[in-house]
């Protein structure tokens, strides 16, 4: 599982086996037992949620659009 980075105590990442076809770029957050996973694409938006309420997915959501283009830059690096 590799990290994209951390902020906030809240982890970043995606799976190495993202599925064949490979989904489209999302990442995955962890905090605690709470994860979600946000797509990026068109805009970001939530996939699935497991504990987070909705201010945090409002904050990770504006996070996830902010460093959309790290996000990308690692996905595509990792993946090719």
């Amino acid at each position: 599982m590799p990290t994209v980075f951390t902020q906030n105590g809240f982890r970043f990442f995606f799976y190495s086996n993202e599925g064949y076809p490979r989904e489209p770029i999302h990442i995955h957050v962890r905090k605690g037992g709470a994860e979600a996973k946000i797509w990026l694409y068109p805009k970001p938006s939530i996939a699935r949620n497991s504990g987070f309420d909705g201010k945090t997915l409002r904050f990770l959501l504006n996070l996830t659009q902010e460093k959309s283009d790290e996000i990308t830059y690692v996905w595509h690096s990792y993946f090719g």
